[in-house]
Formats: C-alpha cells, structure tokens, sequence
C-alpha cells in the first residue's frame, strides 16, 4: 500500500501496532476489537504487516518492546499514551482516556508501563529466538 492510499484509509483513525503472537496483547486487543463496532481504529498486527512500520517510520524491534499508535490527529505515541489514544476510540473506555490525561496520570501510568513492557518484549523475544528456523518463517 502505497503511503497516500494509506493516508487516505487511516485519515482520523486511530491506528494501534499490536503483536498479534503474544499471548497477551492478543487477548487484549480482541476484547477492544469487539467493543470497537464503529471501527474507529486501525488495528495493525506487526508481525503480519510489517512494511506499514517503515511508513511511520518505525522499526520492528521498537514495535515489539513498546506499544505504539497513531492517535486521530494523525500523531505517534506510544506506551500510556498509545493506550490513551486507543482508548479515546472506544465505548466505555473513551471516559477512562479523558479522566486520565485531565488527571495527569498518563506519566504515572507509563513509568508503570515500562518494567511490564520490558518484561514482554524480553520473553517474546526469548519465544521467537527459541523457535526453529522454519517456524519463524510462518
């Protein structure tokens, strides 16, 4: 997909960079997915489309050990604020967004964030570095 079809696709979309092999963000994501009706955000496994990272400029290894979005305004953000950003999309937790950024706790929120975060990328990376070869080409 070229970068002006995907400009024009994703206009005023949250966009979420998700790993869809992690057993845990694939939970997560397919709850938000199914509170996500109106599809208001562009959910993009990383590990299935990785040539949209290089289109904001993103790398996989920083994909993988943080999650990133693109906000509706068109902005990347990532740890608590992609949460945020994703959040604003969505029934029910668009208040939890709103309550959160007003309150100041996305910093918090984040420094919580962060020992979770790499914790995750360390044991995904662990998982797909223990797989053989030929799995890690499926």
């Amino acid at each position: 997909m070229d970068q002006t079809t995907l400009m024009t696709e994703t206009a005023n979309k949250t966009i979420m960079f998700y790993d869809n092999g992690c057993p845990i963000c694939r939970r997560e994501v397919a709850h938000y997915q199914r509170l996500d009706r109106a599809h208001r955000v562009r959910w993009v496994d990383i590990c299935e489309d990785k040539e949209i990272l290089k289109d904001y400029g993103l790398n996989e290894s920083d994909a993988m050990a943080r999650l990133h979005a693109i906000d509706s305004d068109g902005r990347m953000v990532q740890g608590a604020w992609a949460f945020a950003a994703v959040w604003e999309a969505l029934p029910r937790y668009r208040y939890l967004a709103k309550l959160l950024q007003n309150l100041r706790l996305l910093p918090l929120l984040n420094h919580i964030y962060g020992p979770f975060a790499r914790w995750r990328y360390r044991r995904r990376c662990i998982e797909i570095s223990q797989k053989p070869q030929h799995q890690q080409n499926n």
